[in-house]
C-alpha cells in the first residue's frame, strides 16, 4: 500500500512518500534506546513544560492542521479543527496532572508492619520506547491520547500511521520536536504495514499500542504475545444506541443523528445499531429518519457540509456490501441506500430497518454513515439484542428511569454506558472496551499507567 496523501473528496493524489528503508528505521531504533536513557530521568515539571508548549503551538496551527486533515482523510473541515482543539486540552490536562496520577503508593500501615518492612512504596516507572500503531479516521486524537500520557510517564514514542495520513503522521513528529522534546523522544516512521511486525520484535521496544481494525489487532497481539510484551488494543464498535419510553424522543432523535454520521460515520464508537422499545419505535423512527435525510452531503472544506466522503474508495465499497447484503436479506431502506453519481468517494446517511441475525451488518461494523433500527418489546429484549455482538466498546441509553439506568449500567457488554448523551472521549474517563473491541484502557490515570512498571520498593528495619 503506498503512504500517500489522496483527496477522498476528489481522488487526487497529492503527496507520495517512499517507506523508510531499513538503515533509517534503525537509526530511529537506537535514537529512541538512546535518548530514552536520558528523557526516563527527566522531572514531571519538565515534561509538563514540554507539552505545554506542544498544546500552545498545537492551537496556533489549527488552521493548518485542520487543513491536511480535511485533505487526508475527508472530514468536515469544522470537525477537523474541533479535533486539533481537544488534542491540546488532553496535552493540558496530562502536563497538570500526570504527576499526581503517577505518584508513589503507600500501603497501608498495618500491610507493612506485617511484612517486615520499615517502609514500602509502590512506584510506577516508564518501560521505554512505545510503539502506536494508529488509524486515519481521527489521525490526531488518536496519536495525542496516547502521546501525552506516554510521555508524561517519561516513555518514548514510535509512531507507525496509516498510510493514507502521511503529512499528519509527520506533522505530530514536527509539533513535538519544536515544542522543544529531544529528536528521539517521539518519531514517525514511515513504514508500510508489511514492517510492524519486525519493529515489534525488536527488543528495544517495551510495549505496543494500537486502535484499528479486528484483523490488525490479533496480528499486533500475536507477535506482543510471543514476544512477552504489553499491549493495549482499541478496536472495533457496533455501538447500541437505546430509547426506552420515558426518554426525550425529540432530543434522543437529534442527538442520534449526530452519534451516527460524527466523523462522516467513520468512528469506532459512533452509534451504529438503534435499538428502540416498540411504545416508542414509530414516532423515534420517523425523527431520526428526517434528521439522517436532512444532512447535507459535500465537500468536507465548505462550512455548511455536515457529511464529507468516506476516507478510502475501499471503504465504500465494504459498507456497500453490508448494505447490498442486507437489502437483499430483506432489510427496507428508509433513506440513502445509493452511492451518488460524481467523483470522490461520498456515500449518503442510509437508515435500514427490519434487520434480522442473518444479514451481515448485525454482526459486523458498518464503518460509514449507515445506520440500524430494531424495535423491542422491553427492556430486557433490548438488552438481548444490544448484547448480540462480538463487540463492547462503548453503548447509549436513552431513559428517565432511573431502575433503567442502573439496569443498563450493569447489563449492558460494553466499556461505557451513557445515559442521555452521545458517547464521546475525554480526557479524564478512562476509554476502551471489551470482547472484540480490545483489551486494556486509554485515557485518565488507568491509561497512563498502562506503560509503566509497577515497582514495589521494599525497605527493611
Amino acid at each position: 500500500m503506498p503512504i500517500a496523501t489522496v483527496n477522498p473528496a476528489n481522488g487526487e493524489t497529492l503527496k507520495t512518500y517512499e517507506p523508510m528503508g531499513e538503515e533509517e528505521l534503525e537509526r530511529r531504533l537506537q535514537l529512541a534506546e538512546a535518548t530514552f536513557r536520558t528523557y526516563r530521568t527527566t522531572t514531571f515539571a519538565e515534561r509538563a513544560r514540554l507539552l505545554h508548549q506542544a498544546a500552545d503551538l498545537l492551537d496556533e496551527d489549527q488552521p493548518e492542521i485542520g487543513r491536511i486533515m480535511t485533505l487526508e482523510m475527508g472530514k468536515p473541515l469544522k470537525q477537523a479543527r474541533a479535533e486539533a482543539a481537544k488534542c491540546a486540552k488532553a496535552m493540558r490536562w496530562y502536563a497538570e496532572r500526570a504527576e499526581e496520577l503517577l505518584a508513589d503508593e503507600e500501603p497501608a500501615a498495618s500491610d507493612v508492619t506485617d511484612s517486615g518492612a520499615s517502609r514500602v512504596r509502590v512506584r510506577y516507572r516508564p518501560l521505554g520506547p512505545v510503539l502506536a500503531v494508529m488509524p486515519w479516521n481521527f489521525p490526531l486524537w488518536q496519536v495525542v491520547r496516547f502521546a501525552a500520557p506516554a510521555l508524561m510517564a517519561g516513555n518514548v514514542g514510535l509512531l507507525k500511521h496509516a498510510s493514507n495520513v502521511p503529512q499528519t503522521a509527520l506533522y505530530l513528529e514536527d509539533l513535538f520536536h519544536r515544542a522543544g522534546f529531544k529528536e528521539g523522544c517521539f518519531q514517525t516512521l514511515l513504514i508500510g504495514a508489511g514492517a510492524v511486525d519486525g519493529v515489534l520484535r525488536d527488543e528495544r521496544v517495551k510495549a505496543a499500542t494500537l486502535t484499528g481494525s479486528e484483523p490488525a489487532g490479533r496480528a499486533v497481539a500475536a507477535t506482543a504475545g510471543e514476544m512477552i510484551k504489553k499491549t493495549v488494543l482499541e478496536l472495533g464498535g457496533s455501538d447500541p444506541y437505546l430509547v426506552l419510553p420515558s426518554a426525550d424522543l425529540d432530543r434522543a432523535a437529534e442527538v442520534a443523528v449526530t452519534a451516527r454520521v460524527q466523523n462522516n460515520g467513520q468512528s469506532c464508537i459512533a452509534a451504529k445499531r438503534f435499538i428502540v422499545h416498540g411504545d416508542v419505535y414509530d414516532a423515534f423512527a420517523g425523527k431520526f429518519v428526517a434528521g439522517m435525510a436532512a444532512l447535507r452531503i459535500g465537500d468536507p472544506m465548505a462550512r455548511d457540509t455536515d457529511v464529507g466522503p468516506l476516507a478510502t474508495e475501499q471503504g465504500r465499497a465494504d459498507l456497500e456490501e453490508l448494505v447490498d447484503d442486507a437489502r437483499r436479506s430483506g432489510a427496507e431502506v428508509l433513506c440513502g441506500g445509493q452511492r451518488p453519481d460524481g467523483p470522490g468517494w461520498y456515500y449518503p446517511p442510509t437508515v435500514l430497518a427490519g434487520i434480522h441475525r442473518d444479514m451481515r451488518i448485525h454482526r459486523e461494523e458498518a464503518f460509514g454513515p449507515v445506520a440500524t433500527l430494531y424495535r423491542a418489546g422491553d427492556l430486557d429484549e433490548a438488552l438481548l439484542i444490544a448484547n448480540d455482538s462480538p463487540f463492547g466498546l462503548s453503548s447509549n441509553v436513552w431513559t428517565r428511569d432511573a431502575d433503567e439506568v442502573e439496569r443498563c449500567a450493569r447489563d449492558l457488554e460494553a466499556g461505557s454506558v451513557f445515559v442521555n448523551g452521545m458517547t464521546a472521549s475525554h480526557p479524564a474517563f478512562p476509554f476502551g472496551g471489551e470482547k472484540r473491541s480490545g483489551y486494556g484502557r486509554e485515557l485518565s490515570g488507568h491509561g497512563i499507567r498502562e506503560f509503566c512498571n509497577i515497582t514495589t520498593v521494599w525497605q527493611g528495619a
